[in-house]
């Protein structure tokens, strides 16, 4: 007998009723994901109970029946996202090593030595987009992305001459609507440009995040480096995950503020700051919407009378999870950047925490601010209920972002003045 799912759009158009499904079910649903079955949680309680649980694996090699007999090889669109060797994957004591041996290359003093970064590349980007004062643009294409792949690239050292490939390659694997060849056609591709960025590291080491990890990755002493395929798929974890997300944020941000002017004029009047206006961003619209696999070790019994069992697949349902009206009521949809609290699973939960969320947050607060200094009456081109979702039953943001720049009269400290 073929149990009931739910069948997730691979193009997000059915992604707001998706979640409403989710919100309303008293636990787990079972979806369908490009053809591979799935517990999607989007209980926010639930999800965090889940995601600390030891019966619950990020290891398909080791509790996922349907990857280690081989039924998804070459045939799932996702393959990818659960396959590589990375702490992303990884259970246990395996996670504990890999994240012990990466963490380093996130610490403070290199968040706070990429803060410059941020900065300059904000300002030559601002000064581009200046020269279309008055002109409509896509802000997503023009700014949203551009800012998180020049600083991506100079945390990690790629050179000029490959930023356009790894930028357009990561888009590809994002996107879910293509077919299982062409996501391994994007996977063949990442693979040959992540190769010949060691391969370059190698032979110049640098002082950034690639040569640091390499450095890791040849310290053979103590029998805990990163192998081979660790060192390249970590390398894949950061640019793939560094670069979408805070895409997404940035353009979920800016759509929320602009949809809603009333919502800036609470941070122009002193009632809200920007880091308010990330973490709802975060919460209305988590940048990642779903994130394949988790795997239960083990039968777990839940409540609703659902009982996940060993080897079935979960799938964390971050977006839904992070603007549920269980604990916001009515309201959770609405983005409200004066709402006192903000709770969200948006950089996730428990020991698989993004590393990255501090460096997401910061470039998005500079990316903000930059922006609404130099164009304080920018405005939607559209309305927001037009613009198109990005087709990806992962990412969740827009396929353009189109705004009127206006630079307006007064500078940002003397609108907010003005405003209070």
């Amino acid at each position: 007998m073929q149990r009931e799912r739910l069948v997730l759009d691979p193009t997000a158009r059915r992604r707001a009723e998706e979640e409403s499904v989710l919100h309303a079910a008293p636990g787990p649903v079972l979806v369908d994901v490009l053809g591979e079955l799935a517990w999607a949680v989007g209980d926010p309680d639930l999800l965090r109970q889940l995601l600390v649980d030891p019966r619950v694996s990020k290891d398909p090699r080791q509790h996922w029946p349907r990857f280690i007999d081989g039924e998804i090889v070459g045939k799932w669109p996702l393959y990818l996202q659960v396959s590589v060797d990375n702490m992303f994957t990884a259970y246990g004591h395996a996670h504990r090593r890999l994240r012990r041996l990466v963490a380093p290359v996130f610490a403070a003093r290199r968040l706070d030595a990429l803060v410059p970064s941020i900065e300059r590349n904000t300002g030559e980007l601002l000064e581009r987009l200046a020269r279309a004062d008055g002109d409509v643009v896509d802000l997503r294409s023009a700014y949203a992305v551009q800012l998180p792949v020049r600083v991506m690239s100079d945390l990690l050292g790629i050179p000029d001459g490959m930023r356009v490939s790894f930028k357009e390659t990561i888009d590809r694997i994002w996107n879910t609507t293509g077919t299982a060849e062409q996501a391994l056609a994007a996977t063949t591709d990442v693979y040959t440009l992540l190769t010949e960025l060691i391969e370059l590291k190698r032979a110049h080491p640098a002082d950034d995040l690639t040569s640091g990890l390499i450095a890791t990755r040849d310290d053979e002493t103590d029998g805990t480096a990163l192998t081979a395929r660790e060192l390249i798929d970590t390398l894949l974890l950061i640019v793939a995950a560094g670069y979408e997300t805070t895409v997404n944020l940035i353009d979920a941000a800016v759509t929320g503020l602009l949809a809603d002017p009333r919502q800036l004029g609470h941070v122009r009047a002193g009632r809200a700051g920007w880091e308010d206006v990330i973490e709802e961003a975060l919460r209305v619209s988590a940048p990642v919407s779903h994130m394949p696999m988790r795997y239960a070790v083990e039968d777990i019994e839940l409540p609703g009378g659902v009982t996940i069992g060993q080897g079935e697949a979960i799938l964390p349902s971050f977006g839904a999870a992070s603007n549920s009206p269980k604990h916001l009521g009515a309201s959770a949809g609405v983005f409200d950047v004066t709402r006192p609290e903000k709770p969200h699973l948006a950089f996730g939960h428990g020991v698989h925490y993004c590393l990255g969320a501090p460096l997401a947050r910061a470039e998005g607060r500079i990316a903000l601010a930059g922006l609404f200094d130099r164009f304080p009456d920018l405005e939607l081109a559209e309305p927001a209920d037009r613009l198109a979702p990005l087709p990806s039953i992962l990412g969740n943001g827009h396929v353009s972002l189109p705004v009127r720049l206006r630079s307006g009269q007064l500078g940002g400290s003397d609108r907010e003045a003005t405003s209070s």
